[in-house]
């Protein structure tokens, strides 16, 4: 038996990879197309690992995808192929809407396809499990209660609105055709390998350079932060024993203001790793404008992952977000290869007007 991981080479999908087989040695079938937040190095430790199978490829290539499920005949497959970073679908929507909305469409057809051929405890074991997020679900206000997996869909960016569109259809596919799948709609991951365009590994790598540290308007957006091995062991659950066709909402417990995010990273950093000038990195706190449409509170009420399949999150933010840090300062290696060409220019076209770079 096999899984195939698409986007495997990603944030989420390459720990999910290295976690799989940590545990496991049932092969990974790996499709990724290895976009600018694609990153074969972080998978190096799996170079010469026969479980792991990368694949350079699309979602959206029909031909490419039916060809691996007929060599590798997989007994799932987990789908974390997306474009994901709300400021640039601002800047330009439309490869959100081809990788989220009809990548995710041909990917669900080349698996129908399959699927309908297997037969017996093949077919019925077979698992599609599609990765999503709690920004489908819009914002919250200050006392609102946390998405639960009824809430309504209120979409409030070209990415969560891409996103939504893709679990419509996972749904769809389930309900129309009875494809075997699982939705998770996860809050904000943070860890080891995450691209350094999001907060928290930007706000690392800018400390330790000793940049600006940009903070959107006033920096009380709220966020549920869940640490991503914590995601990972979640998303193993559900596919061993979720409901097919249910969602299962995934978070840390943990609500704070990106404002707090920074600040307790700066006071590792002091601690870790402090400035030359003895200085703490608070000091380089900036705030900028606030992006367009930015969703003030996020909040994920998890209980029924916990009720239903018995996950709860290892990790506290105190003791994720502390290993995080050090993983960063331990890895400067894997921040400097991953700050390509493309990475500095999406920095200077995302802050240069505010005096950032």
């Amino acid at each position: 038996m096999s899984i195939l991981v698409t986007g495997g080479a990603g944030f989420i999908g390459s720990n999910f990879v290295l976690d799989w087989l940590r545990q496991s040695d049932e092969p990974v079938v790996n499709l990724d197309q290895l976009t600018y937040a694609g990153n074969l190095d972080n998978l190096a430790s799996l170079k010469n690992d026969a479980r792991h199978v990368f694949v350079h490829g699309n979602i959206g290539d029909a031909t490419l995808t039916n060809s691996l499920l007929v060599q590798h005949q997989p007994r799932a497959i987990i789908n974390f192929a997306a474009e994901s970073h709300v400021d640039r679908s601002i800047h330009g929507p439309e490869e959100f809407i081809q990788t989220n909305i009809v990548g995710t469409f041909h990917l669900l057809e080349s698996t129908r396809a399959y699927w309908c051929k297997l037969q017996g405890a093949e077919k019925d074991n077979f698992r599609f499990l599609h990765v999503s997020t709690d920004e489908v679900y819009g914002s919250l206000g200050k006392d609102d209660t946390a998405f639960s997996e009824t809430h309504r869909y209120q979409p409030n960016s070209p990415y969560s609105a891409s996103k939504a569109a893709s679990d419509h259809l996972v749904r769809s596919y389930h309900h129309t055709y009875g494809l075997p799948v699982l939705t998770t709609n996860c809050s904000n991951n943070y860890g080891p390998y995450h691209f350094p365009e999001k907060l928290i590994p930007l706000v690392i790598v800018n400390a330790l350079a000793g940049k600006p540290l940009p903070i959107y308007g006033d920096g009380q957006q709220i966020r549920d932060w869940l640490y991503v091995k914590d995601h990972c062991s979640a998303i193993r659950r559900v596919l061993k024993a979720g409901t097919t066709g249910e969602i299962y909402n995934v978070g840390g417990w943990n609500e704070k203001p990106n404002i707090d995010i920074v600040n307790t990273i700066c006071t590792l950093l002091d601690e870790l790793q402090p400035r030359q000038d003895n200085k703490s990195y608070k000091e380089q706190i900036s705030y900028v404008t606030d992006r367009p449409g930015h969703d003030r509170r996020y909040a994920i009420d998890a209980r029924k992952l916990e009720q239903e399949l018995g996950w709860r999150p290892a990790e506290t933010f105190e003791t994720g977000i502390r290993k995080t840090v050090q993983w960063y300062l331990d890895n400067q290696e894997w921040v400097v290869n991953v700050q390509s060409g493309a990475y500095r220019e999406w920095i200077t076209t995302q802050y240069s007007n505010e005096g950032i770079v």
